[in-house]
């Protein structure tokens, strides 16, 4: 235990055994000693805090998502937990399902499968876009989180710009909302994950019925706005981002076809 005389962080007088913090750094008067017990109070704690703020966000992602975000914009975010942690677990969850339920290919096959459907009657060209197209499947499905965060900005932007003039929110605020929506779709991205064994295409089913359902949500979310105009925006907004992900794709397996 440290001496409460003095603050261990910053050396100002605490003035007096009374006092549990220090007035100029907020500082705890006593220092408890890192020990095994402490560690294990400490992770106790955090995974508590988290599972029932991780239970009540992925609940209600499901039953009112518009009203969890708009609750979450405005303040009230004591029960929630917070959007990059959430987004995080996301991404790893759908990882983890992906390598027991799909041997490791997150992402599928669609970049493989349109390199077979393309027609091409050169029998080299086609050896050669299928093997970039899986050294594209293979980097996507490796680096499938940094994919995920680096996608996100332009997720908002696009969505911003659709929803032009209408809510009054800033850029970090549709990032929130983006983060959401995202962490919403990895939830049914799971879900066929684990149907595709037994249903052929589950997890295009299920990424259909996300996007529905992201719709839904920013209609939820602009309660008072007309619901058809957040549908056709919010169809715009994700529109806009699948173009512009599909310009990335289609970069990457340029460069990839180049460098092989």
């Amino acid at each position: 235990m440290s001496d409460a005389v003095q603050c261990v962080e910053c050396g100002r007088a605490l003035g007096g055994p009374v006092r549990n913090f220090c007035p100029g750094c907020g500082q705890p008067a006593t220092a408890r000693r890192i020990d095994w017990t402490y560690l294990a109070e400490q992770v106790r704690h955090g995974v508590l805090n988290l599972e029932r703020g991780l239970g009540y966000s992925l609940r209600n992602l499901l039953l009112r998502p518009g009203r969890l975000m708009r609750d979450y914009i405005e303040g009230r975010r004591a029960r929630q937990v917070r959007p990059l942690p959430l987004l995080l677990l996301g991404a790893a969850a759908v990882v983890l399902v992906g390598r027991v339920a799909a041997g490791g290919d997150v992402i599928g096959s669609a970049v493989l499968a349109g390199v077979e459907m393309s027609g091409n009657p050169d029998p080299d060209s086609v050896l050669a876009a299928q093997d970039s197209a899986r050294a594209v499947q293979a980097w996507a499905n490796r680096h499938f989180a940094a994919i995920t965060l680096l996608l996100l900005p332009v997720e908002a932007l696009a969505l911003r710009v659709a929803f032009h003039r209408v809510g009054g929110l800033n850029y970090p605020e549709w990032l929130v909302i983006s983060t959401f929506v995202t962490v919403q779709a990895f939830m049914f991205w799971i879900a066929g994950l684990l149907l595709q064994r037994w249903i052929p295409g589950a997890t295009g089913w299920a990424m259909s019925c996300a996007i529905a359902f992201q719709l839904f949500s920013l209609a939820q979310f602009f309660a008072g706005y007309p619901w058809w105009k957040s549908v056709l925006r919010g169809a715009l907004g994700l529109c806009l981002y699948t173009v512009v992900q599909s310009a990335i794709t289609l970069t990457a397996f340029a460069v990839a076809a180049l460098v092989r």
